[in-house]
């Protein structure tokens, strides 16, 4: 079950192609002969390099960056629907490989949207040159997540993490928690509070912060239940001082950051489709192999309504997923109502999915050594991925009914 290819371009097509090889040849084959490597207790030593350095030599870790940087910057004008189409093929090999990539291209996109031109030369290059090189977006902090999009856009709902301009940069004190890449990237674009008298979509700013800058910690690896291939992290900042043309955009940060966060939906919908194309692949392969009850699997008709339902529920996430991202590449007026739809869409119906799976597997479905587990687990995960279900419905109302839709925060009255 793929795109249709029809529809697609040729670069399109040649970078699909390029990737399900990938996939099929190296990272597929890796995960399932290491699949304990996901447990191990440190972060560095899950996922190898070399994974990354073949991911870098097919081109796929620096999406995004401007060629005359060295990187590979796709057709403008479907660049999110590209996005999807290999952030999918990515996760159907490990959702958190995955994770780890499109970071560096959402990031990158920011970058080079907003950083200045010193510090695209400084950064691309060296993201470019190291195939370890990882970028992460650092918004969510332990008092705050999803509730502050609802908007409340009131001084209460601010960011806890504060940065004060002092001499010539600015001073960071704060904390951020389940940061994607937080806990190995090289380079943090980091939100702070810097007009606490005012409301959070005109007091939010947004830094450049290298990870080796003093009072900068990256304090632990949250151990998660999936997408363990992804070193998610938590972040103090302690007196951080960064200089003043670190700064990306001061006060209007979260208003101008629709550049990752719309394409981050996609991908983020992408991704779990790509977690449910390999549970219906490999339960497909298994009940038109495995034998029970005296006939093969799939001529059980319990078993064959299942990989149907397994079937019409990806073909429906793939479907949604492709308007959402053509309606977000050409900036359309439903964009960022059909972009959350997709989003929460897709990780409910991928999650039922990978749960037909691991029934339709028996007890090999449970079996850690077999891998569909794995993917059960992996899908759970993009519940709470870019934002919560709930929080996100609560946006696509608010996006459809902008004078008549409820505040949803604040203090009660």
């Amino acid at each position: 079950m793929s795109w249709d290819e029809s529809r697609l371009t040729e670069e399109q097509r040649l970078m699909k192609r390029s990737c399900r090889s990938f996939i099929d040849e190296v990272v597929t084959p890796f995960i399932r002969a290491n699949w304990q490597r996901e447990w191990l207790m440190d972060p560095d030593a899950r996922l190898p390099r070399t994974i990354l350095e073949e991911a870098d030599a097919l081109g796929i870790r620096t999406l995004g960056v401007p060629e005359e940087f060295g990187g590979l910057q796709l057709d403008p004008e479907r660049e999110v629907e590209t996005f999807a189409l290999i952030a999918e093929e990515i996760a159907r090999g490990d959702s958190g490989l995955a994770d780890k990539l499109v970071q560096n291209w959402k990031v990158a996109v920011l970058l080079r949207t907003f950083a200045p031109r010193h510090l695209q030369e400084r950064w691309f290059p060296r993201l470019v040159a190291d195939p370890g090189f990882l970028l992460a977006h650092c918004l969510t902090e332990p008092r705050g997540a999803s509730d502050r999009w609802l908007p409340y856009n009131v001084p209460e709902a601010a960011m806890h993490t504060r940065a004060v301009r002092m001499g010539d940069g600015w001073v960071i004190n704060g904390r951020k928690q389940f940061i994607s890449n937080g806990y190995d990237a090289s380079l943090y674009v980091v939100y702070a509070n810097t007009d606490p008298k005012v409301g959070m979509l005109q007091g939010t700013s947004s830094f450049l912060v290298p990870r080796d800058t003093p009072g900068l910690t990256v304090t632990r690896c949250n151990e998660t239940v999936g997408c363990r291939f992804m070193n998610n992290g938590e972040i103090v900042f302690e007196n951080c001082i960064v200089p003043e043309d670190h700064l990306l955009v001061e006060g209007d940060a979260l208003g101008k950051a629709g550049v990752y966060f719309r394409p981050g939906k996609i991908i983020q919908a992408a991704k779990n489709l790509g977690v449910g194309v390999a549970a219906f692949e490999r339960t497909a392969d298994y009940v038109q192999s495995y034998v029970q009850g005296g006939r093969v699997l799939i001529k059980h008709q319990a078993v064959a309504l299942r990989l149907a339902d397994m079937a019409s529920r990806i073909a429906a996430v793939r479907a949604l997923l492709r308007d959402a991202a053509q309606a977000v590449d050409a900036n359309a007026p439903e964009a960022e109502t059909l972009c959350n739809m997709a989003k929460v869409f897709a990780s409910e119906e991928i999650l039922k999915v990978c749960q037909h799976a691991m029934e339709l597997h028996g007890g090999n479905g449970a079996m850690l050594d077999f891998g569909i587990e794995k993917l059960f687990r992996d899908a759970a995960i993009f519940l709470h991925m870019d934002a919560t279900t709930d929080i996100s419905r609560l946006k696509i109302v608010k996006s459809m009914f902008p004078a008549t839709a409820g505040a949803y925060a604040g203090p009660e009255a």
